[in-house]
């Protein structure tokens, strides 16, 4: 018998092939068994029709379920042997013949035609060295993406909650408001007097709350000097009226949405904590 040729290392034929040939040649096996599975399946409904059959018409005492069985099994272990044999030859002669490339072929793979694969060991290992630092680089640009990926969503984040609070602070910017900023300095000595005055209490707000009471015998005017200015004022507001036939009331109406135009309450408050946080800066 001639001796075996050297051939190419089984590791380099998948590169070459694109494929595995061990697996080439299970898939073959595989198909192979499963034929044998379908037959024996095919010939066991057709034995137990014909047993059946057989029993109807002769009508002996005779168990053909188990002996059909029994029949089965043997045929299909023997002809897996039989496979198997000539399944194992066929791969050991595939693997030596069809799948064999002799060593001294010159054989170049087509994604390393024009390589130069005479390098020195040096030059090999300064590379290396050369791609693990590229590798490291590549590495660190991917976690600054991140963060900066992170860094931008929470400037958006805090972007529109500043245009919302822009948005609630937007009647700063109306026309009416530009005219309240230059304030008179009375103003901003009364809004800091009423600043300073303490919390009120519930036994001051019951205090306020409660007016002398009417004494029942004496007239509105006679009761004590606000009476008087009280009962007066109402005197010359219905005189005013009368003669007036309802121009004061229109008049009081349109100063007072003129008045709401320009702003309200708590616009001129904020206004002036505005002022006074600016003066205190």
């Amino acid at each position: 018998m001639n001796a075996q040729q050297p051939t190419v290392p089984s590791a380099l034929l998948p590169e070459i092939l694109e494929f595995s040939p061990q697996l080439l040649l299970d898939d073959i096996i595989n198909y192979a068994n499963e034929a044998i599975t379908n037959t024996v399946d095919a010939l066991e409904g057709f034995l137990f029709r014909w047993a059946s059959e057989r029993e109807q018409r002769i009508k002996e005492d005779w168990d053909s379920t188990q002996e059909v069985e029994q029949g089965l099994v043997a045929f299909q272990t023997l002809l897996e042997s039989h496979t198997d044999i000539a399944f194992d030859f066929f791969e050991t002669w595939s693997l030596r013949n069809i799948f064999a490339i002799p060593a001294d072929l010159p054989v170049v793979v087509p994604h390393q035609e024009n390589l130069d694969l005479d390098c020195p060991p040096e030059r090999e290992t300064e590379l290396m060295m050369e791609i693990d630092d590229l590798r490291k680089k590549i590495d660190a640009q991917r976690r600054l993406k991140r963060l900066l990926t992170r860094a931008v969503r929470l400037s958006s984040a805090k972007r529109r909650r500043s245009e919302r609070r822009l948005e609630q602070l937007s009647f700063l910017q109306a026309p009416q408001v530009s005219e309240l900023m230059s304030l008179p300095e009375q103003y901003h000595s009364m809004f800091s007097a009423i600043s300073s005055l303490p919390p009120l209490t519930p036994e001051a707000v019951a205090a306020f709350s409660q007016s002398p009471l009417a004494d029942p015998g004496k007239r509105p005017w006679e009761v004590s000097k606000m009476g008087y200015l009280d009962w007066a004022s109402k005197q010359v507001l219905a005189k005013a009226q009368q003669s007036d036939g309802g121009a004061g009331s229109s008049a009081v109406g349109s100063l007072v949405e003129s008045t709401a135009a320009v702003a309200k309450t708590q616009d001129l408050r904020q206004l002036m904590e505005v002022n006074s946080a600016l003066e205190n800066a």
